[in-house]
């Protein structure tokens, strides 16, 4: 595991690093609900849920850049679109609070601004209720082609920020083809810069199309790689995703971080895939958003200058952290960082 000393100097440098993040970003709206409250709609029968609280954070590629800032990174600078609605401008809101740099962020009046609804039980006992139990969620997605006029806006933005940017994260969250940021044409454009650009870390988590970027860090699960790889959704074996992590850094010609949950993750370059383990959790855990935590670690430490497996340590002791967090998306402080990695030290997790 990473040295106490190594991981000090590293969370040191973070705070003048000036890092892009490129990528979908949704609103996270959560509902609230207390379950001693429910009613029965007269009309339908149906469960009526009561909300007692709202909250709103900025999901997705927003999750990565709330994780970026609570790492202490000095300068968050975002790239994406919302639409001209109300949960635009919540997202927005959201993003002010985080202080993250909003130039490159634009507002579309034809396009939704995605958002994932999730009503939740909480626990009313508490004086801080915490959520227990999420129920069905609502998604809010567009499903037309990103408008070619808003891609150059965003592809003229990254040309002019590249240059300043110690790393970049892209986060390509939307499935539907071309309809999100992470168009064809954006991808295209993404990777002629990274070939220009070989010391620049360009981190890639994509949730269905990783297999289509190349010369530059991957960073999928075990599922994704394993549709990517054999065009299968299914858990592998350890050996079966030790081949589909040496798979993708081939095409890709690039590293690999492929995750494993609560076992860590697969290190893949050239012929060597190295396995940096996880570390238990006791307790209740919530594995939302704990990937997206995983890829601001990655991607702020390979931008201080670690090696690739010191980066994979430094991210599964963030998401140690993040995963005990219920009912959000969490995120790891400098000094939670520090004091998990004593109790990893100290208890030989």
């Amino acid at each position: 595991m990473i040295t106490r000393k190594k991981l000090q100097d590293i969370i040191r440098i973070h705070k003048n690093l000036h890092i892009g993040i490129v990528g979908d970003f949704f609103l996270d709206a959560y509902f609230d609900c207390n379950p001693l409250l429910d009613e029965k709609s007269l009309e339908t029968g149906k469960t009526c849920y009561q909300v007692v609280r709202t909250r709103r954070y900025a999901g997705a590629a927003g999750t990565v850049a709330a994780n970026l800032k609570a790492m202490g990174i000095g300068k968050v600078d975002i790239v994406g679109f919302c639409g001209d609605d109300g949960e635009g401008y919540e997202l927005r809101r959201a993003m002010v609070k985080l202080n993250l740099i909003l130039e490159g962020f634009f507002s579309c009046p034809d396009r939704f601004t995605p958002t994932y609804g999730k009503p939740c039980y909480i626990d009313s006992a508490g004086k801080d209720p915490s959520a227990i139990s999420e129920l069905e969620r609502l998604d809010i997605k567009n499903r037309k082609s990103t408008p070619i006029s808003l891609q150059k806006k965003m592809m003229a933005y990254i040309r002019n920020r590249l240059e300043i940017w110690d790393g970049l994260v892209i986060v390509d969250q939307v499935s539907t083809p071309n309809c999100g940021v992470l168009t064809s044409r954006l991808r295209k454009f993404l990777i002629a810069e990274s070939r220009c650009r070989p010391d620049l870390p360009f981190l890639v988590d994509s949730r269905e199309h990783i297999h289509l970027f190349k010369d530059m860090i991957l960073k999928p699960n075990q599922f994704e790689a394993a549709r990517a790889v054999i065009g299968v959704r299914r858990k592998p074996s350890l050996k079966a995703s030790t081949e589909h992590a040496q798979t993708l850094s081939s095409k890709a010609c690039g590293p690999v971080f492929l995750t494993l949950a609560e076992k860590g993750m697969l290190v893949a370059y050239g012929s060597r895939v190295n396995h940096a383990r996880g570390f238990p959790v006791d307790g209740l855990t919530d594995p939302v958003g704990a990937g997206d935590s995983a890829s601001a670690a990655l991607v702020a430490s390979l931008s201080a200058g670690t090696s690739l497996l010191e980066a994979a340590d430094i991210a599964n002791i963030v998401a140690s952290i993040t995963v005990r967090q219920l009912g959000t998306t969490g995120t790891a402080r400098p000094a939670q960082i520090l004091q998990r990695h004593r109790e990893i030290a100290q208890h030989g997790l």
